[in-house]
Order: structure tokens, then C-alpha cells, then sequence
């Protein structure tokens, strides 16, 4: 077991932040996942339909992200939050990756409800996660570049573990130690919002749905919430 906590300086900073984190344990990520196929097939249909497209910079729930990312020192437009990421690229290229099946799963969520989304393998993590501002010593390596190490600026909001940093820019990239592969069985999931008394029954269903996709191919499946109420869970 090991716990997620929100530093005190984030939830001053950012009173209204929720974060739903669905853990899963058993993860059988080489099993085929049809749901998820459909829920990647039904995304870009619509966009090429024109009955949907993805949320994009102008969008409140992308333009919070911009505002909190240039009030800790980072620029949106040249590191930009997961979830603007992912969506130009689908509006851009009409498709999403296809990873695995965990990550295409909250890849698909993520962009379906404007949400920015991660995952860390609890396996390797050490000790508990924090989300707090950095102090500029920390390491970070990218995911896809193991041979890169970088240190974020001091007061840039990073998810870190006692060995380092798991998330760089709060949610722009994850590190490739803690990457989510078709092996990885004991899995957190996060969905983010910086609005919830707007948007946390968005957050809500995100989660909900991203459950769905995930608990036919494992053992077992859980949804916490994290906010500045309540700061620390345990998963």
C-alpha cells in the first residue's frame, strides 16, 4: 500500500483541484480489450463525422490548465498539458495511438471528457506519490528517452516519489520508469481537474467509465478522490 498525497502549496494555490485515482490490481494487459477498441473507433468517427471534436485551448477546461502552467513558471504552448496534447494530435491526425490497452483506455477518456489523464506502474514506485511544487534537485526521465535525465525549475508542480519524478509540468509527461506497459499489473490511473465545482461530475463519470474499461481485465478495481478536504489516500 502506498499513499497519494496533495502538498499543502497545491492546495492552496489550487483550491478547487480534484483528482480521481482508479487503481487496479491483476491487470491483464495482453488479453485482447474489444470495449476499448469501440471507445477509440467511436472517438474518431465522430471527429471525421463532425459531431465531435476534441476540446481544444479555448475550451475552459484546457484554458485552466494554461493559466495554472504559467503561474508555476511553465508555457503551455511549448509543454502543453496532456490532454491539449492528445487532442490536437487526434484533430490533426483524425486517429490516437494505440499503446496498450490500458494506455489506449485512458487515452480515451481522457480526450472524450477534456480531462488530462495519467498512469504510473506501482511496481516501480518507491515509497509514496506526492504532487508538489519542485525544489529543482529532483531527477526526471522521460518516458521513451531512458538515457535522458532532466531536473525540473524550482516551483513546478510535479508528481515525485522518493526516487524521483513521475509526472514533470503536473501532468504534461510521464516518466519512463514508471511507464504503464502491456506487462504492468498493479496500476493508478489519474484523471485531473482544477474546477471542481465545475466540472467534478465530469470527473466523476471520466472515472466511472474509465473503471468500466478497465475492470473486465482485472482482478480487482477501486476509485479514490483526492482533493484539498482530503489530501491523502491510500491505494
Amino acid at each position: 500500500m502506498l499513499a497519494f498525497r496533495i502538498a499543502p502549496a497545491v492546495a492552496d494555490a489550487f483550491p478547487d483541484t480534484l483528482i480521481a485515482l482508479v487503481t487496479v490490481t491483476g491487470l491483464r494487459g495482453r488479453d485482447p480489450w474489444p470495449h476499448t477498441a469501440t471507445a477509440l473507433e467511436q472517438l474518431e468517427q465522430q471527429l471525421a463525422d463532425g459531431t465531435w471534436h476534441p476540446a481544444d485551448e479555448c475550451d475552459p477546461r484546457i484554458e485552466a490548465w494554461h493559466t495554472a502552467y504559467r503561474s508555476f513558471g511553465s508555457n503551455p504552448r511549448r509543454v502543453r498539458p496532456s490532454v491539449d496534447a492528445l487532442g490536437r494530435r487526434l484533430a490533426k491526425r483524425g486517429s490516437l495511438p494505440r499503446i496498450n490497452p490500458a494506455v489506449d483506455s485512458y487515452n480515451a477518456v481522457s480526450v472524450r471528457h477534456g480531462l488530462p489523464s495519467g498512469a504510473f506502474d506501482l511496481d516501480h514506485v518507491t515509497g509514496d506519490i506526492d504532487i508538489r511544487p519542485a525544489d529543482g534537485t529532483e531527477t526526471f526521465t522521460p518516458l521513451g528517452e531512458p538515457g535522458t535525465v532532466e531536473n525540473p525549475k524550482p516551483g513546478e508542480i510535479i508528481y515525485a516519489d522518493t526516487t524521483g519524478v513521475l509526472t514533470r509540468h503536473w501532468n504534461h509527461r510521464d516518466a519512463h520508469r514508471t511507464r504503464v506497459t502491456e506487462d504492468s499489473t498493479h496500476v493508478a490511473f489519474v484523471l485531473e481537474t482544477l474546477h471542481a465545482t465545475r466540472d467534478g461530475d465530469l470527473l466523476k463519470v471520466a472515472a466511472d467509465e474509465l473503471q468500466g474499461l478497465l475492470a473486465p481485465h482485472s482482478e480487482q478495481s477501486a476509485v479514490h478522490y483526492l482533493s484539498p478536504a482530503q489530501p491523502q489516500v491510500t491505494a
